[in-house]
């Protein structure tokens, strides 16, 4: 980082005001097609803040959110907490949501959230027709919809479309710096020039005004051309993928063809089963063939995330076949 910042002559921000950050920023904004963008110091305080002022403005409190969305899953209440906004359920917990669940909820909503792709259902997203029918419907009604794009430029591998694209039709869209671009920390939340402003204004409020911020941006700005151009082979590395699987019926994909270069693979083992055939794995022969493992809906079973990436990119076929076996004939004798 270092030596890229003295090639850069890049020189510290002063409480987010300098050339490297606003240009990063003003970077970010053009690839999503917004006014603006900005740089926050936590996904969590984006959209916390994005959906906020979004309720504020739109007259409602109620916020559209599928059941596994980081916000309930993982942010201990904090919009309910801080009194950000009120959050509606939509949705099955193991499908994306849709627009006919969407015209169902009676109420006047103030905003709507999308996660593409959706993380803890395995990387799913809506079809390319029902994601445009959803952004038609909540602008006709009024209903600001914000766009969890912690792994967006994954879904714009998967969809063939630029990330402009998939994002038009939304009124704010939030990215992360270090899912999938290998950052330190940070996000960014695009929207139009005066919600940004807002935005800006909330995270001061917030204490999320980090009087330097240089690393965090160049810990993302450094690589993230090359991030960015590496993914579509990391979904063509992911299609390969799938079909090696079928050879392979014990590790089961969901969902069931690649929405992103991300999948889950269930196994018929229970999550503690699982971790000890891992660690037996790596301790034999030098593989690591995922970080956690969590309990499946039945006994028994249980479920991990891969992140097809750098690693899978550089092993062979051959010796992704062999981990493939390794792991396969494992379960059968668990």
């Amino acid at each position: 980082m270092g030596e890229w910042c003295e090639t850069h002559k890049v020189r510290h921000d002063v409480y987010g005001s300098g050339a490297l950050i606003q240009d990063f920023e003003a970077k970010v904004a053009r690839l999503l097609g917004f006014e603006a963008a900005v740089f926050c110091i936590t996904g969590t305080m984006t959209q916390a803040t994005a959906l906020r002022i979004a309720c504020a403005e739109r007259g409602s409190k109620l916020v559209a959110l599928h059941p596994t969305s980081h916000i309930l899953k993982h942010e201990r209440g904090n919009h309910q907490l801080f009194d950000h906004f009120q959050a509606l359920q939509i949705g099955d917990p193991n499908r994306p949501w849709t627009l006919d669940e969407l015209k169902a909820i009676p109420d006047q909503l103030g905003a709507a959230v999308l996660e593409l792709p959706a993380r803890e259902i395995g990387g799913q997203c809506p079809s390319w027709d029902e994601l445009a029918a959803i952004k038609a419907y909540c602008n006709e009604r009024g209903i600001h919809l914000h766009m969890d794009g912690a792994r967006l430029w994954e879904t714009s591998a998967a969809f063939g479309r630029p990330a402009s694209d998939i994002a038009a039709g939304f009124d704010s869209v939030y990215v992360s710096l270090y899912k999938g671009i290998g950052g330190m920390g940070g996000a960014m939340l695009a929207g139009s020039a005066a919600f940004v402003a807002k935005a800006q204004e909330w995270y001061r409020r917030q204490g999320g005004n980090v009087y330097q911020r240089t690393p965090y941006v160049v810990a993302a700005a450094m690589q993230f051309d090359a991030r960015l151009a590496a993914m579509p082979d990391y979904f063509r590395r992911t299609q390969w993928l799938y079909e090696a699987l079928r050879d392979h019926p014990l590790l089961t994909p969901n969902p069931a063809k690649p929405h992103a270069n991300m999948l889950h693979i269930y196994l018929p083992v229970s999550r503690q089963r699982a971790l000890e055939i891992r660690g037996r794995i790596a301790q034999e022969h030098g593989v690591w063939l995922f970080n956690g493992a969590n309990h499946a809906a039945l006994p028994d079973r249980s479920w991990v995330e891969l992140y097809i990436g750098d690693n899978l990119l550089s092993l062979s076929d051959q010796r992704v076949r062999e981990i493939l076996a390794l792991w396969s004939d494992a379960l059968a004798t668990a």
